[in-house]
């Protein structure tokens, strides 16, 4: 269960709105668009994606709708 760089870079630049299930998701994604906009960088979207890819992998038997959503961007 891993999403891009291309997905996430959607997501936390605001290019798309999409509203997950999990609260945890949510909250983790609105914390990197905060990060995300104070630092647009290459870096930070890796970091943003490694983050996303570890909260997938953590939580993969509850996260599946999410990702389909986010595998959908």
């Amino acid at each position: 269960m891993n999403v891009t760089k291309n997905q996430v870079e959607k997501i936390v630049s605001g290019g798309v709105s999409v509203k997950f299930t999990q609260l945890g998701l949510n909250m983790l994604i609105s914390r990197l668009q905060i990060s995300y906009k104070k630092d647009p960088s290459f870096v930070m979207l890796t970091h943003c994606t490694n983050e996303i890819n570890a909260f997938l992998s953590k939580y993969a038997k509850i996260m599946e709708n999410d990702y389909a959503l986010i595998v959908g961007l």
